[in-house]
């Protein structure tokens, strides 16, 4: 199931693939803090110890923590032990951290990825006994604190390679036949939040030193080995790890003026990225692939 699928009302807010609060469910809430909040932050920042102020170091942010207040839960008389029971199951301790999307409005939902770290249901015999029970509670982890678009995007670039043009050896005729389009190997991204981008990029062979430039920044992921045709290398730029058709590390391969993987992310707006390989390689079945979401604060 796509993260959000059931997600169709503003106030909805879904957590995995079964739990549904807000409009038309047993859940409805009042308050929602820690989404629309900027993230604590890390500061590098140091005091001068020769004069005022302080040298500005990075700022990076810690883990937001998100938390659902003023949760009402209706149900038919004596029925709230299986709907308390339903949230406790969706909302049971994990290691994995699974997607939680937030819809406010008319506007688009946004996701993350969280855990559930606190769940508070007060327990009275009259709000079991007439199926309403006021003031739960849902608190969240995600250790990525920013928020994606819930629709992931795909470009896919080949090598560059000039068309053919026009076949003077025969007569032309209209319409001119200019032959099977060309490449440039340009791939434009946008990202429409106001936080950097993580992409996934898949190069597939056959090909010799995949890279793929950033034109305007200039950063570049490039590694010296040759893909044969059906290979695929994966590089994921969040957690900074690169595989040889999924099990393989060739994280040792990537060339001098290569960036850090976690350090090549898509800024905010436009970017125009292109994809090369070393000279004399150009076959025409080689590929780019990048998938990302848009990512905000």
């Amino acid at each position: 199931m796509a993260p959000g699928d059931r997600v169709t009302h503003a106030g909805h807010v879904q957590f995995g693939d079964e739990l549904l609060l807000g409009p038309g469910t047993p859940y409805r809430w009042q308050s929602l803090s820690g989404w629309e909040e900027s993230p604590a932050l890390d500061s590098g920042t140091v005091n001068r110890s020769d004069g005022h102020g302080a040298y500005p170091g990075r700022l990076l942010a810690q883990p937001r923590t998100i938390t659902l207040d003023g949760i009402v839960i209706r149900t038919e008389p004596a029925q709230m032990s299986r709907a308390v029971r339903a949230l406790s199951a969706a909302t049971a301790l994990c290691d994995d951290e699974v997607p939680l999307v937030v819809r406010l409005d008319a506007g688009p939902a946004l996701l993350s990825w969280a855990r559930c770290l606190r769940r508070a249901v007060p327990v009275g015999t009259g709000g079991y006994g007439v199926g309403v029970v006021q003031g739960a509670a849902l608190q969240w982890e995600a250790t990525d604190p920013r928020r994606y678009s819930l629709t992931e995007r795909q470009i896919e670039a080949r090598l560059p390679r000039a068309e053919p043009g026009l076949d003077w050896s025969n007569s032309l005729a209209w319409p001119l036949d200019w032959g099977a389009p060309g490449a440039t190997g340009a791939l434009p991204v946008l990202n429409e939040g106001d936080a950097p981008a993580h992409p996934l990029i898949t190069f597939r062979g056959p090909v010799e030193r995949p890279s793929l430039t950033n034109i305007g920044t200039g950063d570049a992921v490039e590694y010296d080995l040759a893909l044969a045709d059906g290979d695929e290398l994966l590089v994921d730029t969040a957690a900074g790890t690169v595989t040889l058709n999924g099990a393989a590390s060739r994280l040792y391969t990537a060339t001098n003026r290569s960036a850090p993987e976690q350090t090549f992310t898509f800024p905010p707006g436009a970017s125009d990225l292109a994809f090369r390989a070393a000279p004399g390689s150009s076959d025409p079945r080689a590929s780019a692939v990048v998938r990302y979401r848009s990512a905000y604060w």
